[in-house]
């Protein structure tokens, strides 16, 4: 089971800050492969994905994610790697659009090697600019239970 907690603060340019938290819980994978744990989870009609499946590829200091689904069409991919930023593009249902992220802070206690029933925590701290629309800095926690 994984808790999943993600807080995101936007501000429009203007002296309007908004601040959004989702929290849910579901049921994950988690596997080894060739040095790196994957965790990939379902998610759901509160995180307003419903449909799609993220993916996380977690290797030393480096966490990629991917999100895609057929139902809703979307493929976006992004990279945490404190201090380091990410280019790339966030699908929408109405088209991709350029995103940059950059990684404030990641502690990850996910690791190769965990017995089953083992918790672990991976929280990232970040800022995402989709150029031209909106920034946003977002935590995202989660916890394997």
């Amino acid at each position: 089971m994984l808790k999943i907690v993600g807080r995101q603060v936007t501000n429009d340019g203007a002296d309007d800050v908004e601040e959004e938290v989702m929290e849910f819980m579901t049921e994950g994978q988690l596997y080894e492969k060739n040095g790196s744990v994957y965790l990939l989870y379902k998610e759901t009609e509160l995180s307003g994905m419903e449909g799609c499946t993220t993916s996380l590829k977690i290797t030393d200091d480096t966490v990629r994610m991917k999100r895609f689904g057929r139902s809703m069409p979307i493929n976006t991919v992004m990279e945490f790697r404190k201090g380091k930023r990410y280019e790339g593009y966030y699908d929408t249902p109405y088209g991709a659009i350029e995103m940059e992220v950059l990684t404030n802070h990641i502690e990850n206690n996910i690791k190769c090697g965990m017995a089953e029933g083992d918790s672990a925590t991976l929280h990232i701290d970040y800022a995402v600019s989709l150029r031209g629309l909106s920034e946003s800095h977002s935590r995202l926690n989660i916890q394997i239970l």
